[in-house]
């Protein structure tokens, strides 16, 4: 995995974030190989984007969506099918960048998603991240959390 943030932006890592919950949308709903999907959005998003970022991300959860739900499943308030595909996307990133991406604080791996699902999601879908994502960190993030 790639971990070369020299010359990127917070705002390139912000734009493939929202990239990314498009993206993870359209995967699972039109089922289309995820390299595709990725082409499709490079073409279409010329801006600044922290596209390796983008690539690891993606290609990451649509190689291990099933560990990744199971990861955060424990914390659900409902069966996993029962969310929507922008929550279940916004998880799945959350997820990623807090397993794969220790880097980045805990705390702003949930504030990014926390916002990515007030612009995105349902309207109380932000504090149902937030509460998965809290609760999710607490194992993922236990080092970081006790510092």
């Amino acid at each position: 995995m790639a971990n070369n943030n020299a010359g990127v932006s917070v705002a390139q890592r912000k734009r493939a974030r929202d990239l990314l919950v498009q993206a993870l949308y359209q995967w699972q709903l039109a089922g289309a190989p995820v390299d595709q999907v990725e082409a499709e959005f490079r073409a279409d998003n010329g801006r600044k984007t922290d596209w390796d970022f983008f690539h690891d991300a993606l290609t990451y959860i649509a190689g291990n969506t099933a560990a990744i739900d199971q990861s955060y499943e424990l914390y659900l308030d409902r069966n996993l099918k029962q969310l929507d595909p922008i929550e279940s996307g916004l998880l799945r990133l959350g997820i990623y960048e807090l397993g794969q991406r220790i880097e980045v604080p805990y705390r702003v791996v949930i504030n990014e998603y926390v916002d990515l699902a007030k612009k995105y999601g349902a309207s109380e879908s932000h504090k149902f991240i937030n509460g998965v994502l809290d609760k999710a960190a607490r194992k993922l993030r236990a080092l970081e959390q006790r510092a």
